[in-house]
């Protein structure tokens, strides 16, 4: 989906913003203002850095604790190391199998989770910290040329940014 967001410093701005897109012949629902009285952003869609972060630190994690249990067990039984001998043969492989899991599940948060939100480049967050700020957002959704036309409409009305924004 293709975005178009002009930043806002108050509400009368965003309104005006809002008006004369609507008087150009922007159709209502493609239309949105995003600020305090208006949509959040997660009403809108915004995705949260953070909570995706743990979903994807999730998603990997329910691949990797068994792929690492296995890596585990599979190097204790390679290797013939017997590191915990005082658990017996049985206790040795499963200590290293639990300490294999616990390397997949490492993985899962430092890489999954912790590097996504961490170099995540998630559009998202400066949008959410603009209406943190206490900033409107007015987003026109659609086609590249109903962009291209609201941007043309936008520009002389000076907004604090316009910039465009594309999402899978």
């Amino acid at each position: 989906m293709n975005y178009l967001i002009a930043t806002c410093t108050d509400r009368i701005q965003a309104e005006t913003l809002y008006s004369q897109l609507e008087s150009q012949g922007i159709p209502q629902a493609q239309l949105a203002i995003l600020g305090r009285g208006y949509k959040s952003a997660d009403e809108f869609g915004l995705v949260d850095p953070v909570q995706k972060g743990r979903k994807q630190a999730i998603l990997m994690a329910t691949w990797l604790l068994p792929f690492g249990f296995g890596a585990g067990v599979a190097f204790s039984l390679i290797t013939q190391l017997h590191t915990f001998a005082w658990a017996g043969t049985i206790g040795d492989i499963l200590i290293s199998g639990l300490l294999g899991a616990i390397g997949g599940a490492m993985g899962s948060v430092f890489v999954g989770g912790g590097a996504g939100v961490a170099f995540g480049s998630s559009e998202s967050l400066p949008l959410r910290n603009r209406l943190d700020e206490g900033k409107y957002l007015v987003v026109v959704r659609g086609t590249e040329e109903l962009l291209r036309r609201s941007r043309r409409i936008l520009e002389p009305l000076n907004p604090e940014k316009i910039q465009s924004l594309q999402t899978e």
